[in-house]
């Protein structure tokens, strides 16, 4: 089970993701986001940072802008978290692994809505749909509907997220779960993570994990 924390805007809070064997770490690059990474962190210190995979999430951006932010950052992988085509997926994949995101309501067309991105993408994430926002609301979708998930494609788990549910998630029976997304549970404000719940969290996988 991998861990990637989203919406990092400080360079030290990036620093203690890597000290904790954190796997991901997300910028958001999205404007409208109180999270937005674009005037927060420093760009070369993100470059410059290793040993953490680094996603930048966009939504509905121009290719251009994101090769831009790609090469900027020295981003690893990008999240598409908005209403982006199969086309667009497949000409960022070329150049780097792809995460399209899903918001789940209370019910999911996965063979209409889902499966033409399985040859364009690498991952999937499942996120909660909200009337808030694109991400990072905080809230949870119905967990249940991802037993009904019937492609052999690796999918992240996020939305709403909490620093007790570790054992819960490491105890599910989805054997495309590739990965547990965290965000805005773990934060004393937007964009500032509160990292101890970071380390008790990826402790208590890492647990669940070896037993």
């Amino acid at each position: 089970m991998r861990i990637k924390v989203c919406g990092i805007t400080r360079i030290t809070d990036l620093q203690a993701l890597v000290a904790n064997s954190v796997d991901y770490a997300g910028f958001i690059f999205y404007e409208k986001s109180p999270r937005f990474a674009g005037n927060k962190i420093d760009a070369r210190s993100v470059r410059e940072t290793t040993r953490i995979r680094k996603v930048g999430v966009f939504v509905n951006a121009s290719l251009e802008q994101v090769q831009r932010t790609i090469a900027d950052y020295a981003l690893d992988m990008v999240q598409l978290h908005g209403d982006e085509a199969p086309e667009f997926c497949a000409a960022l994949r070329e150049s780097i692994p792809v995460i399209k995101a899903f918001r789940i309501g209370d019910n999911v067309n996965w063979q209409n809505v889902v499966a033409p991105f399985i040859p364009v993408t690498d991952y999937f994430l499942f996120d909660t749909a909200s009337v808030k926002g694109y991400g990072g609301t905080g809230d949870r979708f119905n967990w249940e509907l991802l037993k009904t998930y019937p492609f052999d494609h690796p999918f992240f788990l996020s939305g709403g997220i909490t620093p007790d549910q570790a054992a819960e998630i490491s105890n599910m029976q989805l054997p495309m779960l590739f990965a547990a997304d965290v965000n805005s549970k773990f934060e004393d404000s937007p964009g500032v993570k509160n990292i101890a719940l970071v380390e008790q969290f990826v402790k208590e996988i890492h647990s669940s994990l070896t037993k």
